[in-house]
């Protein structure tokens, strides 16, 4: 009979959550010699990382082998079955193969064990049966055992399948730290979607420049100076001296502090209602780092400067919106 008890429900999806959180806590003493090893191992590759397994070893081998090749350690993942009926020569003796067992006996792997070790591929498992034959093997090996699943009845991979998990993301990160793997090194594996424009959109790609640039002297009127703020329709504009160079921005907000001030928008110099030493940004910027100065900040608009500090750019939250970097 099915059980539709709420209470029951949520108890055992917390009772689930907080076993495999115990059995992920627990990998943290297994972070060892023999993790160094596997990463030394994967460093020293000159071709690729194999990533192996059946079952539910597999689909976590291949969210592995995913992980990385997007992290800066080029990977695939090959079916143990299909290895044996001619994907085996995918592999190289310039690859390291990862196995994936929770038994350490998945016979699929087995059959190319010796086949993978007459090439001289280097070896890594990861298995839950540290005296397994494959543990045995391995050139380094990763104990992914867990004190129980969190099937009631111990037979669906669960616990297992997460620690496993685990172990992958951390060889991952543990790699790409070493190689110093960038965010833009990230973001050029990465070029689609939000996550590329986060990390490859530069504050000079989306800027308005030119004669788009809101500008006006710090002697202009303030009626004079709501003309070009309208016409340049970016809700502002950089106040700069004789030179050039940048003495600060008159926002939409500080023209609402004027008129709560009753001062005269006809005769008032826009340099006396200002907002001086304004926020700015480079044009070399990530564009995601200036949106976070302008939440940060509470504002909408950034100045982009040079050396000089001299305006060269503008761009608001609308830009970044359009770009796709919010």
């Amino acid at each position: 009979m099915i059980q539709t008890d709420s209470k029951a429900l949520i108890a055992t999806g917390q009772r689930t959550i907080k076993l495999e959180a115990a059995c992920v806590e627990a990998l943290t003493t297994r972070i060892d010699e023999h993790f160094s090893d596997a990463c030394k191992i994967m460093l020293a590759c000159e071709g690729r990382i194999v990533v192996t397994g059946m079952g539910k070893s597999g689909h976590i081998g291949n969210k592995i082998a995913a992980t990385l090749a997007s992290t800066g350690s080029p990977a695939f993942f090959v079916h143990p079955g299909e290895a044996s009926h001619g994907d085996l020569g995918m592999i190289t003796n310039k690859d390291v193969v990862l196995a994936l067992s929770n038994s350490g006996t998945t016979a699929e792997i087995l059959t190319i064990l010796p086949l993978i070790k007459r090439m001289h591929a280097p070896l890594i498992s990861m298995t839950g049966a540290p005296a397994s034959i494959l543990a045995q093997t391995a050139d380094a090996h990763l104990d992914v055992s867990v004190a129980e699943e969190a099937c009631p009845h111990g037979l669906a991979p669960t616990s297992s399948t997460t620690a496993a998990l685990a172990m992958g993301d951390a060889l991952a990160i543990a790699l790409l730290e070493a190689r110093g793997f960038s965010a833009e090194d990230f973001a050029i594996s990465h070029p689609g979607g939000a996550l590329g424009r986060r990390l490859l959109l530069k504050v000079e790609d989306i800027m308005h420049s030119g004669d788009d640039v809101p500008l006006v002297g710090e002697n202009t009127l303030l009626s004079q100076a709501l003309l070009v703020v309208t016409e340049k329709k970016l809700g502002m504009t950089a106040v700069i001296d004789d030179n050039g160079a940048l003495l600060g921005i008159f926002t939409d907000g500080d023209l609402r502090r004027t008129l709560d001030n009753n001062i005269n928008i006809q005769s008032a110099l826009v340099s006396n209602v200002m907002t001086p030493r304004c926020k700015t940004i480079r044009p070399d910027v990530l564009a995601a780092e200036a949106l976070a100065i302008m939440e940060e900040d509470k504002i909408n608009a950034l100045i982009v400067t040079d050396d000089h500090n001299r305006p060269i750019g503008a761009l608001n939250m609308h830009d970044l919106l359009r770009a796709g970097v919010i």
